[in-house]
């Protein structure tokens, strides 16, 4: 008699042998006829089940069936799945008891895949033709099937079945089942896994058949079918799925090429808080940044729930790894409330109207996220972890989207604050520039590793590196006497302490040379000693174990000049990776290393580039391109490279009298390196650290040459030229051929000179930190005032250019780099400028009325005769501007909105400040000698109020109809008198 199928239910096997049972059947070719026979019955016979009441002893699986060589039991278009909830149901009729659902998947996933393996084949005339031909069985046949007899059955794995069955480990068994058959029938092994898919794909819909057959005749069936359970189990098994696909991995990565993952080195980093401004908030203490996010995303607070959690850091410091290693944490700590979601901002292709499909096009092929309820399940909370916002700036800078997503991230946490949170990472400058940011940022940034993270790590490091040599190293670090103190702060970064321990367990690492070099040039050594670590260690390759030795050992410059276009090339393609056929082609002028390149196809293959590249931080990405491991070697790499091109336009040809670099040669060479985004703030850093220390650095000759070009650039020549192709239309041609990048060739001209104005500016400050160069080294973007070459809105007409690509541009890619230029008497009326970096500036007599500064930093700015008056909506645009210790003498600011204005030691001597609102404003020792203070609003409540500690003022000072004085804070006795 049947035994209880609860018993056996853990075995795939068991339900088939209780059902199909006879008391003489020992072969497959007679259960295939008794199947034969038992489904023709059934069919004849419909719901009758009086003839089952036999089958209770010896069994077969029912796949037993595929390995008969009578076609005709496959193809006779017989009814396996009615078949199937018969023999459920004649069980429940015989133990008077309903099976479970681990059973009744047992039965019908087994004859759904027959059903759909009968269909196939009846379309397969050559396999069906074979069929019947050709043995049984064989040994491989024989395993899988005693394997999949062996096969437990567990709630999860039913789960799967129900939820995508082609997806499941019970798929996979059967699958071998079918391809060994396939094989011994004359398939090669690719056309049976192919033949087996299209099985394996189509059961779906038969097992839903099967549910829709079984009606209310079996309950656990019914219920799955009527309470739409299969979707739910379907939800829920996809989001299984993603966590092991996405999130699971990503800690046991390994570090570089090195033979250990990242959680055997990680350790958990701290952070401090930043303000309002973006400034570090010293009054904190650094804390541990793992434990802030659990208590921000786990706490019950409306206003907490509803702020978007923004963590910053600068690179190198451990934001994409603190990413990977919490959503990792979240998956196995707190899965039962979080749901983490990580995703690499740099990976979305398109931008959708709203951050809900955006979201959404990242995760399409997971089932949880198709439908249009997927964020307002009731039992679900999702952890979205976006990393790299300021990649997704650098790669779609000219794209107006980005700046909307940053709201868009905002307005979303607000809308879903009651069941999901947002953690967003980048780097500080990420958010430069951008209007209106979301007012419910929490911003912290990630601290500098302390000495007890550092022995963490080390300690970490001896468990891979058990060896006298890195208990030297770390002892080294923490030596207050040996250790120079660049080396010490280098240390404090996750990426660079790594490096450094690396080199130095390869005896790579040379400490003498970081004595006197400053926290830039210390990173910049670092780097170039690790680019000859990797360039001369031989790291074997299991495919190509010379492959590294035939590379380095024939010329190594010329594979680090590969290396440096690759660099170029990823920076320009505005992301961490490039099109091989991009680096190629920019290596097609450089003979040595295109003989290297040949040199090793020949020998090592077509991918020998490629491979090579794979042990100098640089990895395959998954189009076939090149991917820097870290984001840093890219810039420090891409700065090396335009060092060496502005030492070579610089270098004077025979005689002395003429550049080796001809002026066609230079615009052409510059708008190849320049015509894309923007540079960067830390590759310009990088490269003026460069150049600094080059003994083949000629400033004053290049910026001559780069103001020529700087200036006919302003004048349109490049793209106004009547030619079949221009410089800028070259340069676009190629971006789009061989990287894919869409830019016009008027987005290219726009980024060529802004770039160059980059240049110019940086080359200007550096000049003036020079005694021997300031006189000689001077920048003006408006040319210089009162000269025949001066234009007052030659800047103005710049910002109006940039407007074409997007209205931000301008200050996204220059405004950061506008400190200390000398704009004197630059008419700027209008201009938005808000944001931007104009510390030290001379804006001395410049035209800004109506100009947006908001949230500038004005700091130390000569602004004495500038007109600065506002009317109207302009009148804001100087609230929450940073000005301390600017000069605003005889400065014209009537109607100017400062409130909550940094005016700390600012010279306002002179100044007409008649109707402006100074509300909020810190004026702390502010001189307001002979200001006009005429109807001034200083009005402010409690200790956010107007500060006036030391205010200077003199008997010429109006102070007629002042409002607000007494809400005001530190007023002096005598003032109020």
């Amino acid at each position: 008699m049947l035994n209880s199928l609860s018993e056996l239910s853990r075995k795939v096997i068991a339900p088939a042998k209780e059902f199909i049972s006879t008391e003489n059947v020992e072969k497959t070719a007679e259960l295939s006829k008794s199947f034969m026979e038992l489904a023709k019955t059934l069919q004849e016979q419909g719901k009758s089940l009086g003839f089952l009441m036999g089958l209770v002893k010896e069994s077969k699986p029912l796949l037993d069936i595929l390995c008969s060589a009578e076609a005709q039991v496959i193809s006779a278009g017989l009814p396996f799945v009615p078949f199937a909830i018969a023999l459920i149901k004649f069980y429940r009729e015989k133990n008077k008891s309903e099976p479970t659902l681990e059973d009744c998947v047992v039965i019908i996933s087994q004859a759904a895949y027959l059903e759909s393996f009968a269909q196939v084949l009846a379309n397969n005339k050559d396999v069906l033709g074979r069929w019947s031909s050709d043995a049984n069985s064989n040994q491989v046949l024989d395993k899988a099937l005693k394997k999949l007899d062996d096969f437990e059955l567990t709630d999860e794995i039913t789960n799967s079945v129900i939820a995508s069955f082609s997806q499941s480990s019970l798929a996979e068994r059967f699958n071998k089942v079918l391809v060994a058959k396939l094989e011994l029938v004359g398939l090669s092994q690719g056309e049976a896994e192919e033949f087996t898919k299209l099985v394996a794909r189509d059961t779906q819909k038969y097992f839903l058949k099967a549910l829709a057959l079984a009606g209310d005749s079996v309950q656990s069936l019914a219920k799955l079918y009527e309470n739409g359970g299969s979707k739910e189990i379907k939800k829920y098994w996809s989001i299984k799925k993603y966590l092991k696909e996405q999130i699971d991995p990503k800690p046991k990565e390994r570090v570089f090429n090195e033979a250990f993952t990242y959680s055997d080195i990680y350790v958990k980093v701290h952070a401090r808080k930043v303000d309002d401004n973006g400034k570090i908030d010293e009054e904190f203490q650094t804390f541990s940044l793992e434990n802030w996010v659990k208590s921000i995303i786990l706490d019950k607070d409306p206003n907490a729930q509803g702020k978007v959690i923004f963590i910053q850091g600068g690179p190198g410091r451990g934001k994409s790894i603190f990413c990977r290693m919490f959503a990792d944490l979240v998956r196995r700590d707190l899965y039962r409330r979080w749901i983490p979601i990580l995703i690499r901002l740099r990976d979305i292709v398109n931008f959708q109207q709203s951050l809900k499909e955006t979201l959404r096009s990242r995760l399409e092929k997971y089932h949880f996220a198709l439908k249009d309820e997927w964020l307002i399940d009731d039992d679900i909370q999702f952890l979205f972890i976006l990393d790299g916002f300021d990649e997704l700036r650098i790669e779609r800078s000219n794209d107006s989207s980005v700046k909307k997503f940053i709201r868009q991230v905002g307005d979303f946490q607000e809308d879903y604050a009651e069941k999901h949170r947002v953690i967003i990472t980048g780097r500080a400058m990420a958010l430069h520039g951008i209007e209106y940011l979301p007012p419910n940022l929490e911003r912290v940034e990630i601290a500098e590793m302390t000495p007890e993270l550092q022995n963490e790590w080390f300690d970490n490091w001896r468990r891979q590196f058990p060896t006298d040599k890195t208990t030297e190293f770390q002892q080294f670090l923490q030596n207050a006497q040996s250790c120079p103190n660049q080396v010490k702060e280098l240390a404090k970064e996750p990426l660079l302490l790594y490096m450094l321990t690396a080199m130095h367990r390869d005896d790579k690492l040379d400490i003498s040379k970081f004595e006197q070099a400053t926290s830039t040039e210390a990173k910049i050594l670092v780097y170039e000693q690790a680019l000859n670590w990797v360039l001369t260690i031989q790291r074997s390759d299991r495919r190509h174990p010379d492959l590294n030795k035939e590379l380095t050992g024939q010329n190594p410059e010329a594979l680090r000049r590969i290396l440096a276009e690759a660099a170029v090339c990823v920076v320009q393609s505005g992301g961490e990776s490039a099109s091989m056929e991009m680096v190629k082609s920019r290596l097609e002028q450089d003979d040595e290393a295109k003989e290297l390149i040949t040199k090793a196809e020949e020998q090592l293959g077509k991918e020998a580039l490629k491979t090579a590249l794979g042990a100098f931080y640089i990895k395959s990405d998954d189009s076939g391109g090149v991917e820097f491991f870290h984001k840093s070697f890219s810039e420090f790499l891409c700065a090396e490279r335009l060092k060496q091109s502005i030492e070579d336009w610089t270098q004077l040809g025979r005689g002395g009298k003429t550049f080796n670099v001809n002026e066609k040669e230079l615009c052409e060479e510059i708008y190849d390196l320049l015509g894309y985004g923007g540079l960067t703030p830390e590759i310009i850093e990088y490269l003026m650290a460069l150049l600094r220390t080059s003994g083949e650095f000629k400033p004053q000759e290049i910026l001559q040459r780069l103001n020529k070009f700087y200036l006919d650039w302003c004048q349109g020549e490049f793209i106004d030229l009547h030619e079949e192709t221009t410089l800028p239309q070259g340069k676009a041609r190629n971006l789009e051929k061989q990287a894919g990048i869409n830019l016009g060739q008027r987005q290219v001209d726009i980024f060529t000179g802004l770039n160059v104005m980059i240049l110019l500016l940086e080359l200007h400050r550096y000049a003036q930190t020079q005694d021997e160069l300031k006189d000689n080294i001077v920048f003006y973007p408006c040319g210089k005032r009162d000269s025949d070459n001066f234009d007052n809105q030659r800047l103005l007409r710049i910002i109006g250019y940039s407007y074409s690509v997007t209205v931000s541009t301008f200050l996204e890619t220059v405004g950061y780099f506008l400190s200390r230029a000398n704009l004197s008497g630059a008419n700027l009326s209008g201009a938005n400028l808000s944001g931007a970096n104009l510390s030290g500036a001379n804006l001395s007599g410049a035209n800004l009325s109506g100009a947006n500064l908001s949230g500038a930093n004005l700091s130390g700015a000569n602004l004495s005769g500038a007109d600065l008056s506002g009317t109207g909506e302009y009148a804001r645009f100087l609230c929450g501007a940073d000005l301390r210790r600017a000069d605003f003498s005889q400065a014209n600011l009537s109607g100017a909105d400062l409130s909550n204005a940094n005016l700390s030691h600012a010279n306002l001597s002179h100044a007409n400040l008649s109707r402006s609102v100074l509300a909020f404003a810190n004026l702390h020792c502010a001189n307001f000698s002979h200001a006009n203070l005429c109807d001034v609003n200083f009005y402010g409540a409690g200790f956010d109020s107007t500060n006036l500690t030391n205010i200077v003022w003199d008997e010429n000072t109006t102070w007629a109809s002042v409002q607000g004085l007494e809400t005001a804070v530190n007023v002096p006795q005598a003032l109020l008198e």
